[in-house]
């Protein structure tokens, strides 16, 4: 008893300490004060850098970062964990918050009866597939926040999401009944799903075989769920789906088919004109609610401009329709604008609210257009974006195009350069007075894997698009990254919040930042590039690599989740999978060295998930992309042959004549 006094009056000098660190521009976010202004609560939270985690750490929950010293604490006290997933710019994780987590009669459950743990998702994915896949295993659908409640020893025994304050409480209380009445059978149920959970990520040694006709028939696949009145590959809520882009994108590059390239057309050209994507100030909101792309959930993050440029940058390169390129720049320049932090690195996401309203700072009435333009601007704004005295969101508007800018030049008979021109200047002086307004929370976690993803997009739009300015980003990212988010042995950090590097770097932070060198190598033709990528596959294979079953772990062994192991990626959602990005950067490196261990892997690594490529759904389209790279041989412009010794670089003019450059390393010759 004296033991634990002394430890919670330790502890709260240590927090308020850290309190106290945060300087006079630090705002509490909490609706708890004292009469001196003071926050009421403050938890652990308040010794973390992830902003998420700190947005809680003055709710009356007692909150635990994940760690080993919650699980002790939950053994030792014999309760169950309640494990909290989610992200800074999640829309409905701040309701949960403000409904649940700032309730004090809430609080005092689950700070009786539990023990309570927050997590990041974006600094621990590990953390969270495992969970998630746990969660839709018990309630067959899963989303953020995420809501799980977990023996001592980390498994799951039930799950869900949201949970609006009278049904979580509800939850609470029956869960704190069954753990005092019926503990085994608790417990039996999460060794059950814990089992389930590695069996759902298990690879297998034995491959099916991987032919054209398996490639093949997973577009057919695709294209059966493509809707062609609005464009996109599924039904609402409709997310951009990037690693089916990029799959089909490369089946074209390789196979032209007519079908595929007008659904991606159409697609690409749907969501340019939607309210998923921003017509003042460029850049893609996460997912749209409607089939018709027109009302976003209104989070910006990284990982979606630098994947979305990058498709649409590959969409210009085969249609050379001008919307593509312009999608491209527009959203590139936002990035440099708006979310380059001054050290070159890329925060990580801006938020759905502002002044605690949802997409508030995007919306606009016809007297906010009028007061921002000139007469002649407003009017053709007002029916360019079909402006309404009603809206089209909670009495509001978000700007969406009912038609393209160029068709709109033809149908009104405009000259389509001197319009786009306008447009352009509209949106500029539009942009300009949205900038006066509250702008939503900016999340300035600089991942890696993000990171590594838009400097791979800015390197390769430098090359398609001749500019020299994308590729200074890429190289002044890349050496950001080189030098903060690695430790002194080489491997590598996940995040570097405030300058500070935390949290030990996952799977596809490596694989994503070696397919970042790899590409910027093809560009610039600098080796410390590609023998950066090497190192870091290197560091990958060694801390990773499955030596039993193949393929590659999410986390580290070092960082192992209590009591569920560790798990691999074997789907893709928003972005592709590390396993995926893997096999990418295998496959470049065993053509761009002279290391053949490189496609030994790369084929040991698709061996472990053909099981998954030829079923009758498609969970990893952008490993499929590189099983086809693999065997087919690449496209694109920049080419290697007898394992990196000779280099090809292919140029065409405005004539379509084509020029072919060969770079050969001493000691070899043409034949």
């Amino acid at each position: 008893m004296v033991v634990d006094i002394i430890r919670d009056s330790v502890l709260k000098i240590q927090l308020q300490k850290a309190l106290e660190g945060k300087g006079d521009t630090y705002t509490p976010r909490t609706v708890h004060f004292d009469s001196q202004g003071r926050p009421i609560y403050t938890n652990r939270l308040i010794l973390e850098d992830s902003p998420y985690l700190l947005q809680h750490a003055h709710n009356p929950v007692d909150w635990h970062a994940w760690g080993p010293e919650a699980f002790a604490l939950a053994k030792q006290e014999n309760k169950p964990i309640f494990l909290s997933i989610g992200y800074s710019t999640c829309h409905w994780c701040h309701v949960m918050e403000k409904e649940s987590f700032e309730n004090p009669q809430i609080a005092a459950l689950l700070n009786e009866f539990f023990v309570p743990v927050k997590v990041d998702r974006e600094r621990r994915p590990d953390v969270d597939a495992t969970y998630l896949s746990a969660v839709m295993l018990i309630s067959g659908q899963g989303g953020w926040p995420m809501s799980s409640f977990l023996t001592p020893k980390g498994k799951t025994f039930f799950g869900g999401s949201y949970y609006p304050p009278k049904e979580f409480t509800q939850l609470l209380q029956r869960i704190k009944l069954l753990w005092r009445e019926n503990q085994p059978e608790l417990l039996s149920q999460a060794d059950r799903v814990a089992e389930a959970v590695l069996k759902l990520s298990a690879t297998r040694e034995t491959a099916e075989k991987i032919k054209q006709g398996a490639i093949k028939q997973a577009v057919v696949r695709i294209m059966s769920n493509y809707d062609g009145v609005h464009g996109g590959y599924g039904p609402a809520p409709k997310f951009p789906n990037e690693p089916i882009l990029f799959f089909l994108l490369n089946h074209v590059e390789h196979n032209f088919d007519e079908a595929v390239l007008g659904s991606l057309e159409y697609t690409l050209e749907a969501m340019a004109r939607g309210g998923i994507y921003d017509q003042v100030g460029g850049g893609f909101h996460r997912y749209a609610t409607d089939d018709q792309w027109l009302v976003p959930h209104f989070e910006k993050m990284l990982y979606n401009q630098a994947n979305l440029s990058r498709i649409y940058l590959r969409g210009w390169k085969l249609t050379k329709n001008p919307t593509f390129e312009r999608i491209t720049r527009h959203t590139l320049d936002y990035v440099l604008r708006e979310m380059t932090a001054p050290n070159g690195g890329f925060y990580s996401a801006t938020d759905a609210d502002s002044e605690d309203v949802e997409g508030k700072f995007f919306l606009w009435t016809v007297e906010q257009i009028k007061d921002a333009l000139n007469k002649a601007d407003a009017e053709l704004a007002l029916e360019l974006y079909d402006i309404s005295g009603k809206g089209n969101f909670e009495g509001r508007n978000i700007l969406y195009l009912a038609q393209s800018i160029d068709a709109y030049a033809e149908s009104h008979q405009l000259n389509p350069d001197k319009f786009v021109g306008q447009v352009a200047r509209i949106n500029r002086r539009l942009l300009n007075k949205r900038q006066e307004r509250i702008p939503p929370a900016l999340d300035s976690k600089i991942i890696t894997a993000w990171n590594a993803m838009m400097i791979t997009t800015l390197a390769q739009a430098s090359d398609i698009l001749d500019d020299a300015g994308y590729l200074t980003a890429a190289l002044r990212a890349a050496e950001y990254v080189w030098l903060n988010n690695r430790k002194e042995d080489g491997a590598l950090w996940r995040t570097s919040p405030g300058g500070k590097s935390s949290v030990e770097a996952s799977q596809e932070d490596y694989a994503y930042l070696a397919e970042s060198f790899i590409m910027l190598f093809d560009i610039t033709r600098e080796q410390l590039w590609l023998q950066r990528a090497q190192t870091i596959t290197d560091l990958m294979l060694t801390r990773f690599w499955d030596n039993n079953g193949g393929g590659f772990f999410m986390g580290s062994e070092e960082l192992g989740l209590a009591g569920m192991g560790r798990i691999k990626d074997t789907s893709e959602g928003a972005i592709p999978s590390g396993n995926s990005v893997a096999l990418h950067v295998l496959q470049k490196l065993s053509r761009r060295t002279n290391k053949v261990d490189y496609r030994k892997y790369a084929e040991a690594h698709l061996a472990a998930f053909s099981f998954l490529l030829v079923k009758d759904h498609v969970p990893l389209p952008y490993m499929l992309g590189a099983a086809k790279d693999l065997f087919g041989g690449e496209v694109g412009a920049h080419q290697f042959a007898a394992h990196g010794a000779i280099a090809v670089n292919a140029s065409m003019d405005t004539e379509r004549n084509l020029t072919v450059e060969l770079s050969i390393k001493p000691g070899w010759h043409i034949n």
